[in-house]
């Protein structure tokens, strides 16, 4: 029903007067009650409401007329709104008796939901706008997907039934009116209720080329996010298992739950069925992934994996986490791309964060697929549960720290290979600071750690061995600050001294063996990262930093130090740079620009100017472009299982190629061994219609397990089915 009638030229004529409802109603032949006053002010229309009004229809226009038989007409700048519809075109002709509507383009409707577009060159409409005929149509869904038709059918202001009908998401130019692809049918019905299109005798054409023939197929429209059907498919060839295609279907269980089915075939007699299911609670999630598969490359046994992973949330803030892990041998994660995972481990977490207080559990079971691991002479089993709790005392923060870990190995060989440790522990610890009149800040820190060893199948150790280790440190930090123009600079020298008990009882260190000296951890009471090795003795901490930030948005830091001993306790590797009574000196610097490079190293250089690690990375991002370079030395070291040296350079980058390819480089080469131990290009072509991924690596190192592959994997998505990745469009060359 048409009950707002505005047009510029009334609003000019008659300033200040009002138009009665009971006009309007006299022209539109329509009850009264279903009207509201209209106000002319000052040139301006400014309709009244009603309660009624809100079910009813508004017009705009430039010249609005009354024909025989009380036929409405107007013309010029059309606009029609209704419950939430738009409608604008050129001229409009509204017949009172038949409640329709004769519609002259260029026509557009917008529904009320923002998510269809109508194009059309003239209609025959009901005066609701929910059933009618439009003529060369055009239907755009979520400004992605558009389907053009000779004609197209509203009915019940639900479906959209088009005939003879091209579909594309691509851009189509006049100067190239093919395009990339397309989808022609003889009719396309679409559901807006439920987001569905209907082709019926459809033929998929690619390049104007006519590749596929489909009798009837279902699609969701472009602002589906959840729905049952076949995602994208993935092409892979690989060096060991063939050539093969991987179709995962989707499929919806409720608005909480989801499963995804993917079979997939090789050249090489492969079979793979995976399936994945996901689960949201009201108070957590949990993911199921896994697969079987049947091939060749292990004369046909029966390969796979299951993963799972959960999250909890539970009563008085505990989080409550569920993991597992497990694979039928040693390859098949990394012939399959799964995971780079080397140490697979399934079991439960428990924890609770707060600002005073920490209570943090775990137990589980770790399976190694690691080339060289024994599963029956590692520390598989294994639980842990640390509470931490931190007060305020005499002026300063006390703490104290209960923990518990216990492991267990398979094996019953006496030493290393097959000994079962629990280790009770216990610290409790107090720190303060004092700010001296002349601008140095010192702090106070003592603490005392207790550690209760029970030891099985390990002659060399008693089967129970307690141990106290006191420490205590003198810190003094002396910041200077200028200001130099628009930069700030902080110069800051540091001492500590670090006293610790020179001898301990010995016990088994199975968490401490790997050991690394950079700048978070030079003014540490202990560099070791676990609880079964503390550092010992008299030790002097002593380190400069300085940093300079500028308003122009760069700022450059250093940082240098080292660590001197009162005695030798030959505690540490030669390759964690913290041998002798001098450590070697710890250089470390980043330099941050605001155009997005990062650059920083970080050094242990001995006082022969020899380096015994280096490490180096250089990071840029900007836009579509981003660059990841580093390197690594390290020199062998017994004591850290490693025979020979590392020298190694990792590169991961990607660029933008042109407006729509963009490349990526991921490589990690050896310099010691002069070879590449994997490498993998990428090439990416999106646009407004189409997303395409191709990809070539190759693993060019071997183990017992794995052996050396080259895999390509092809990766292609029509855009304006569902709400998945967006392209990007690209506009029209003239």
């Amino acid at each position: 029903m048409l009950t707002h009638i505005i047009t510029p030229a009334d609003a000019r004529a008659r300033k200040a007067t009002p138009l009665k409802a009971s006009m309007l109603a006299m022209l539109l032949c329509a009850p009264v009650a279903t009207f509201a006053q209209v106000a002319v002010q000052d040139g301006n229309l400014t309709p009244q409401l009603t309660a009624t009004q809100s079910q009813a229809a508004t017009l705009v226009a430039d010249r609005v007329t009354i024909g025989g038989g009380n036929t409405l007409i107007a013309e010029g700048s059309v606009e029609v709104y209704y419950q939430g519809n738009r409608l604008t075109a050129a001229r409009i002709q509204y017949d009172p008796t038949n409640e329709t509507m004769l519609i002259t383009g260029p026509i557009r409707m917008i529904d009320a939901t923002g998510r269809a577009d109508i194009l059309a060159d003239s209609a025959s409409i009901d005066q609701d706008m929910q059933n009618g005929i439009l003529n060369g149509a055009r239907l755009v869904l979520a400004r992605e997907l558009q389907l053009a038709a000779n004609q197209m059918e509203r009915r019940d202001g639900r479906y959209s039934v088009l005939d003879t009908v091209v579909a594309s998401s691509c851009q189509i130019c006049a100067t190239d009116p093919t395009p990339l692809w397309e989808i022609r049918a003889r009719r396309v019905t679409h559901d807006q209720v439920t987001r569905q299109l209907y082709f019926e005798k459809a033929q998929f054409r690619a390049f104007g080329v006519p590749l596929a023939y489909l009798p009837a197929v279902k699609m969701p429209d472009p602002t589906v996010e959840r729905m049952s059907g076949f995602l994208a498919p993935v092409f892979r060839s690989s060096s060991l298992l063939g050539t093969g295609i991987s179709l995962p279907y989707f499929i919806t269980m409720g608005d909480s739950r989801d499963l995804t089915v993917t079979p997939s075939i090789t050249t090489q007699d492969g079979y793979t069925l995976g399936l994945r299911y996901r689960e949201a609670y009201r108070t957590g999630r949990l993911d199921w992934e896994g697969a079987v598969t049947r091939d060749e490359e292990y004369d046909d046994d029966t390969r796979g994996y299951l993963f799972a992973d959960g999250s909890f949330e539970l009563p008085r803030g505990y989080t409550l986490g569920v993991q597992l892990r497990t694979v039928s041998d040693d390859a098949y994660l990394v012939d399959y791309d799964i995971s780079d995972e080397e140490r697979l481990w399934s079991g439960i977490t428990l924890e609770r964060v707060k600002a005073d207080r920490l209570v943090w559990g775990r137990v589980g079971y770790t399976h190694s697929i690691r080339d060289g691991e024994d599963n029956g002479t590692q520390p598989a089993l294994a639980g842990d549960l640390q509470l931490s709790r931190s007060y305020g005392l005499a002026g300063g923060i006390a703490h104290l720290d209960w923990d518990v870990h216990a492991h267990r190995r398979a094996s019953d060989i006496d030493g290393d290979l097959g000994r079962d440790v629990v280790r009770y522990g216990f610290e409790a610890g107090l720190s303060r600071n004092w700010l001296l009149p002349s601008g140095v800040l010192v702090n106070a820190t003592g603490l005392v750690n207790a550690d209760f060893y029970d030891i099985h199948s390990d002659s060399r150790y008693d089967s129970t061995i307690a141990r106290v280790a006191p420490t205590a440190a003198i810190t003094l930090r002396y910041p200077l600050v200028r200001q130099t123009g628009s930069a700030a600079e902080v110069l800051e020298p540091i001492a500590q001294i670090v006293w610790s008990r020179r001898t301990l009882p010995e016990v088994p260190n199975e968490d401490s063996t790997l050991v690394e000296f950079d700048e978070g951890n030079l003014f540490s009471l202990t560099r070791y990262p676990g609880e079964d090795a503390r550092e010992r003795g008299i030790r002097a901490n002593l380190g400069l930093s300085w940093t300079r930030q500028d308003a122009s948005g760069y700022s450059l830091g250093l940082t240098a130090g080292r660590v001197i001993k009162a005695d030798d306790l030959g505690q540490f590797g030669t390759s964690t740079g913290l041998t002798g009574r001098s450590s070697d000196w710890l250089v470390a610097s980043h330099l941050t620009m605001s155009s997005g490079l990062i650059l920083s190293n970080r050094a242990l250089i001995d006082d022969n100017f020899s380096l015994a690690r280096d490490e180096m990375r250089i990071s840029y991002t900007k836009d579509d472009t981003s660059l990841s370079l580093g390197y690594l030395w390290m020199e062998a070291d017994q004591i850290e299982d490693r025979d020979e040296p590392i020298s190694e350079i990792l590169l991961d980058t990607s660029f933008p190629l042109t407006a729509n390819w963009n490349g990526s480089v991921d490589t990690r080469y050896d310099l010691y061994t002069e070879g590449a131990a994997t490498a993998a290009l990428g090439v990416e072509y999106v646009n407004e219609c189409i997303s395409l991924d191709l990809s070539l690596s190759r693993r060019f190192t071997s183990s017992s397990s794995v052996d050396p592959e080259t895999s390509l994997g092809i990766s292609i998505e029509l855009a304006g089915f569902g709400a998945g990745a967006q392209g990007t469009a690209q506009t029209c060359t003239r």
